[in-house]
């Protein structure tokens, strides 16, 4: 009996953990069904640039600003019911939105749909209460996994959309979220915090005691290191294939492809960046992020350029230019050390704030949100003001470099202040 009882304690947390997993993936393709389906609609109602990139951006944004609500809501209520509803919320919108027929219902629509994307939030809270503090780093990184639902929608999504409509694709895409919704709530159970709060074994904190961490400095710092890590990353997803395009003169169906290949590895990586944080530190792989990703957007920051260097035998040119091989290559390398990082930043919430994994987790995921909103827009207004399309690297430099000094100095002065207090 004492035997059935361990496997079953055993079972528990990886049930929850596949089944998170899997519902995420499916929120994360319902996020990112605009990158496909939206093409059709901008002809359909001929909008504009600025129309369809705000149609686009529209779930982004929601689902970047709801994290922190819907994370202080899981640390509250539990995850199960929390993730539940926002699956089942996001499932209705992207249903009604194939029955828009004007610009402002389906930006409403849009907006709904976005709640998909603060499931991050909720699944990472639900998930690290079932597992101690030496694996939450794995744990978490396997969930972050379900990041590749973004590459599921676009290989799978332009075939249904070309066979069956667009209005069609987003009813596929809701029908399979709001199963993926009761599944989940029939599958897993309540979370041991939520069970222990419902026997009365733990009291519910007040809702200040939940946001109380937000006024931490440290907190703070952590959010900017994942507006770069995962903003960087979806920024970088959805810049790609028009750089290819720009610069390389790709055609759209082999920049769309290495777009999608760009994040598949690099949703993978992200569970082995999580058990690499287990096993050397957090703080260790995110000096190895900020460190390769400063020096590979220093490399893709070169625009090209001819030299004329005069010599005894009179002038000679060189052309200096990162070729379309290297480009990839190197694009891949930053995307790789990127996915690493973004494990590790959560890997310290549950360390450094235990009890607070929702508020905290919830806000960190909203500012890396903002950063796949936001990015692009950047990197579009560079382009158009410097006219060189490396300008999007030189900005990723920038902000790679100034992060790695400041979380140096961050740690060096917690360093000094222990070795003070030990003294």
């Amino acid at each position: 009996m004492q035997m059935r009882r361990d496997r079953a304690g055993r079972a528990e947390p990886a049930r929850a953990l596949v089944m998170s997993t899997a519902a995420f993936t499916v929120c994360f393709a319902v996020w990112t069904i605009f990158s496909i389906i939206g093409v059709q609609i901008k002809d359909e109602l001929s909008l504009s640039e600025s129309q369809f990139g705000l149609l686009v951006g529209a779930p982004i944004l929601t689902g970047s600003l709801i994290r922190l609500a819907l994370g202080v809501l899981a640390d509250r209520h539990g995850g199960r019911l929390v993730y539940t509803l926002a699956m089942l919320a996001a499932a209705a919108a992207t249903f009604l939105l194939s029955f828009a027929e004007t610009y402002a219902q389906m930006l409403i629509a849009a907006f709904g749909v976005g709640i998909a994307g603060g499931s991050f939030a909720v699944g990472a809270a639900y998930v690290s209460r079932f597992y101690p503090t030496e694996k939450q780093g794995a744990a978490l990184g396997i969930f972050g996994v379900g990041n590749v639902g973004a590459a599921a929608t676009k290989f799978l999504a332009p075939f249904v959309m070309v066979a069956l409509g667009w209005e069609a694709t987003a009813q596929i895409w809701a029908a399979c979220l709001a199963v993926a919704g009761v599944v989940f709530y029939f599958a897993t159970e309540e979370d041991p915090v939520t069970k222990a709060r419902a026997g009365g074994f733990a009291p519910r904190r007040p809702l200040a005691g939940e946001l109380a961490p937000l006024r931490n400095m440290q907190v703070w710092r952590f959010a900017l290191y994942y507006f770069f890590v995962f903003g960087g990353f979806v920024a970088l997803a959805l810049w790609l294939p028009r750089y290819l395009i720009g610069v390389y003169g790709f055609d759209i169906k082999l920049a769309g492809m290495i777009g999608a290949v760009y994040s598949i590895p690099g949703s993978i990586f992200r569970a082995w960046g999580g058990a690499l944080s287990d096993r050397v530190g957090a703080r260790k792989v995110m000096y190895w992020t900020f460190a390769a990703s400063a020096a590979a957007t220093l490399v893709l920051s070169i625009p090209p350029a001819d030299y004329t260097v005069y010599g005894m035998n009179g002038a000679v040119t060189l052309h200096v230019a990162v070729g379309p091989a290297a480009f990839v290559a190197t694009a891949f390398v930053l995307g790789f050390f990127m996915s690493l990082g973004k494990a590790a930043v959560y890997k310290h919430v549950p360390v450094y704030y235990a009890d607070n994994v929702g508020a905290v987790g919830g806000f960190v995921g909203m500012i890396g949100g903002l950063g796949g909103f936001f990015l692009p827009i950047a990197f579009g207004l560079l382009l158009e003001t410097t006219g060189l399309w490396t300008s999007a690297f030189m900005l990723l430099f920038v902000l790679a470099g100034t992060l790695l000094a400041w979380m140096h100095l961050a740690i060096r002065s917690m360093e000094r202040r222990r070795a003070a207090q030990a003294a």
